[in-house]
């Protein structure tokens, strides 16, 4: 494990392993570097030197409040910069968010994949009205299975057999140690507004990441930013919905592997 000091000091936590080509790995919200990538870490480590991050408020990584999403997009350009020129960048989900932001601040981003960001679909329509006070209040009783099932079920949209399945694999006691984390973020993002003319000369090649089995909001986000960002395309994950990482790590590596060795 090893750290790098974001713009306000934070100290941000990062894994490297394999060899190869410079790699970072940003995770999405209740997960942390070894949640989100185990199952593909493995093979991306044989053709990569992968960078996985924890995001700030998580793992090894530090905190500064009051928290703000300005802070984790300042979190991913400070890797990127410490890592050097040619770096290509993964997200899934909120880490979508963070890297593409993050390639606006540092030009050292050679490619990127996002997953699923959300970024620019207005999250007011998309998140069910009191679900956010609904997670502060069990914060406050300290119920973290509470915040994380209430994530799962009305923010990704899981059934509650699948909630269930989650709850009982191992990987359920690490993200309720990041669950404090999930009611600040969901509000930042609740609050992030998309500017698309900001991104309109971004140059890197870009690659949108989009589960067959996703909701509407995450297709016509994938279509809007294609069709804003300079050098992008989509690429369908037949069969997969948010997490394809885990459910298909086959079809995940192969995909983004293509993208970033052509």
């Amino acid at each position: 494990m090893e750290k790098v000091a974001s713009r306000d000091g934070t100290p941000i936590a990062f894994w490297r392993s394999g060899e190869g080509p410079p790699l970072l790995l940003v995770h999405g919200a209740s997960s942390d570097h070894e949640i989100a990538w185990r199952f593909v870490l493995p093979t991306l480590e044989r053709y990569f030197t992968v960078f996985a991050m924890d995001r700030r408020g998580r793992g090894e990584s530090g905190d500064s409040p009051p928290y703000a999403i300005q802070r984790e997009f300042e979190d991913v350009a400070a890797l990127v910069d410490y890592i050097g020129p040619g770096v290509d960048v993964v997200g899934h989900s909120y880490g979508a968010l963070c890297a593409l932001e993050a390639a606006l601040i540092t030009r050292n981003v050679r490619r990127l994949a996002l997953y699923e960001g959300g970024i620019s679909s207005p999250r007011l329509d998309v998140y069910r009205p009191g679900v956010l006070e609904h997670m502060d209040d069990l914060m406050r009783q300290g119920d973290r299975d509470g915040v994380l099932t209430v994530l799962m079920r009305d923010v990704v949209g899981m059934s509650d057999s699948e909630v269930s399945i989650l709850r009982a694999q191992p990987t359920w006691i690490a993200r309720l140690a990041n669950a404090h984390t999930v009611p600040r973020e969901l509000r930042s993002d609740c609050n992030y507004e998309c500017d698309a003319a900001r991104f309109r000369e971004l140059p890197m090649p870009t690659l949108l990441l989009l589960g067959s089995e996703s909701s509407d909001v995450e297709k016509d986000d994938a279509e809007t930013l294609a069709a804003t960002l300079p050098n992008a395309s989509i690429a369908l994950l037949e069969g997969q919905g948010h997490t394809a990482m885990n459910t298909a790590p086959d079809l995940f590596i192969r995909i983004v592997g293509d993208f970033l060795t052509d």
